[in-house]
């Protein structure tokens, strides 16, 4: 940019401007350039006010309150006499967190615009420097803004707290910065101007910020923004689509809001965005915000969440009895929580599948999410450990918090044996023990497990710790039993949908020949006939009855009798 204005000034002016001149000039452009475009960011910034922001009336009410104390009024900034608070001193400064996209940064712009007041802002990205000392002069030359000679009360914002003081840090740096930015927030309390500023600071999570911005007389306030619940979600819709042509009704807006579980407000601006390049017509309608939904999925799960296939009862053979019961355990307490209220039900927290390998277990927990559109969260037990000191509790803390914030949703962990087998008493200090304490400790709900649901397979559920199966756990028992003849009818039908057979097959002699193969067997058993039919010629038209005479020699039932025995015994103890 600049050597295009020095090549310009040269071809237009040369020869009536000296090399001090042209300088001067240029200088003068680029300044004017870089004040644009702030000019432009704080237009931008004061497009936000109290009134775009939905779902937030509590917290913003609180907040209000703060501020105000902080400025020594009581309803408006022209008030002459200062409201004196009568206990004790005011808080001088505010703590927001919560999921990135959840709205702190326009809720912060917008009580700034509300009050009209004089803003400084302390950027992260803007402060360090590869000069010793330079980084600490540019946090005292931004923050120092608040003690200039001015009319109005400050608000000092500090975004991506974590970024200048973090947690833990071993760069010589960040530790100078860290300090001397609490040196700073110290000295708000013993100067006259400080006595009309307040300094708000916003961070993904409390844990990655240094503790002692904590302590009192820092960032005495702290407010979670938390993922919104369908209330919050329909109150943001209806603020957002009044800036779009839309023909929406209140009922059509709380209807997306109930399948837009786990969804922040930048995701729900992503969604109406997106629906409005679907939109065939020139209004945005529920058709075309239901189909974005499709393609707007919630950035809260993006870290963690397991794409799996869309999975719909209709996929899974049989079962029917389990199946009711899965709907009563999981999707009524979600779906009909008046009616547990009015009768005074708990819902059942977790659930504990077990069962032959190959009996779709996995499969019937990603129906069950998939049917009745809750968030599904999967995790193999092998995969929570890890071998640095604290990270595999780190991991079940994550995974957790993660399911709060988009529930309702589901908790699925495949192989729960993996992490929850038994303990012994020469084993205490073993990661998989303190990775199992982590697990019952999150599930008994430190932090409340509302509409989250924790789903668990097994296959040899003989070794899972009797800790993990008290109530307000893992408090109910499904056997996942081998497919019954109406069953491995019903898989075969679904297989063989795909796969084109000759006349000669006969489905009623698969399905007696087959007793006691799991689903997947019956699987393996279409594909080894396929492809014993692609053996036999890459022109074959349909499978045909001696490709299964192959496959059901190749493919036998692999449960053992003592297997099941053990299933039989576990579940008359657990009943």
């Amino acid at each position: 940019m600049i050597r295009d204005l020095s090549d310009l000034l040269s071809a237009h002016y040369g020869p009536l401007m000296t090399g001090m001149e042209r300088k001067s000039l240029l200088k003068h452009l680029v300044i004017f350039r870089e004040d644009s475009k702030e000019e432009e960011k704080k237009h931008k910034r004061q497009l936000y006010n109290l009134s775009h922001i939905g779902g937030l009336d509590g917290t913003i009410c609180e907040m209000r309150d703060l501020i105000e104390m902080a400025f020594g009024i009581k309803s408006r900034l022209s008030s002459s006499e200062p409201a004196q608070n009568e206990h004790g001193p005011v808080s001088r400064g505010l703590l927001l967190y919560g999921v990135s996209g959840v709205g702190k940064t326009m809720l912060v712009n917008a009580l700034a615009t509300h009050y009209q007041c004089h803003v400084v802002r302390l950027n992260s990205s803007e402060v360090f420097s590869k000069f010793y000392g330079e980084s600490e002069s540019n946090v005292s030359r931004q923050f120092m803004e608040v003690f200039d000679v001015h009319p109005k009360p400050a608000i000092v914002i500090v975004e991506e707290l974590h970024n200048l003081c973090p947690k833990n840090t071993s760069t010589d740096i960040v530790k100078r910065i860290s300090q001397h930015f609490l040196n700073l927030l110290d000295s708000l309390h013993g100067s006259a101007r400080g006595n009309r500023a307040i300094v708000i600071g916003t961070t993904d999570s409390t844990d990655s910020i240094n503790p002692l911005l904590r302590r009192g007389g820092r960032l005495d306030y702290e407010f979670e923004l938390p993922v919104p619940d369908a209330i919050a979600r329909a109150a943001i819709l209806e603020r957002i689509l009044s800036r779009h042509n839309q023909q929406l009704s209140a009922e059509e807006v709380q209807a997306v809001a109930r399948v837009t579980h786990g969804y922040v407000g930048a995701d729900l601006e992503n969604l109406v965005s997106k629906a409005a390049s679907l939109a065939k017509a020139a209004m945005i309608d529920e058709s075309a915000l239901m189909t974005a939904t499709h393609h707007v999925k919630a950035s809260a799960m993006r870290e963690i969440m397991i794409e799996c296939p869309n999975v719909q009862w209709s996929d899974i053979g049989g079962q029917d009895e389990l199946k009711l019961k899965l709907r009563q355990i999981i999707e009524w307490p979600i779906h009909h929580p008046e009616l547990f209220t009015r009768l005074g039900i708990k819902p059942p927290r977790g659930l504990l599948m077990f069962g032959p390998p190959g009996c779709s277990k996995t499969m019937i927990a990603k129906a069950i999410a998939t049917e009745s559109r809750i968030n599904f969260l999967s995790i193999k037990g092998s995969e929570l450990f890890s071998m640095w000191v604290g990270e595999s509790e780190r991991a079940v803390r994550d995974l957790f918090r993660r399911a709060r914030q988009v529930a309702p949703s589901i908790i699925f962990f495949d192989e729960i044996d993996a992490i929850g087998g038994e303990r012994s008493a020469d084993t205490g200090s073993s990661v998989k023990e303190r990775v199992l304490a982590q697990l019952l400790t999150e599930m008994d709900g430190v932090s409340t497990l509302k509409d989250v649901r924790i789903v668990a397979a097994t296959n040899r559920p003989d070794l899972i710790d009797r800790a993990l199966m008290r109530p307000g756990r893992l408090d109910r028992i499904v056997y996942v039993r081998l497919p019954d003849e109406l069953a491995r009818r019903e898989i075969f039908r679904i297989k063989l949908r795909a796969i084109p057979t000759a006349d000669d097959v006969d489905v009623e002699e698969l399905v007696r020949r087959t007793a006691g193969c799991s689903g997947s067997e019956i699987e393996a058993i279409c594909q080894e006939a396929a492809l014993r039919g692609l053996e036999s010629s890459f022109n074959v038209e349909s499978i045909v009855w001696s490709h299964f005479e192959h496959a059901l020699a190749v493919v036998r039932p692999r449960t053992s009798p003592g297997l099941l025995r053990l299933y039989e015994e576990y579940l008359k103890q657990h009943q």
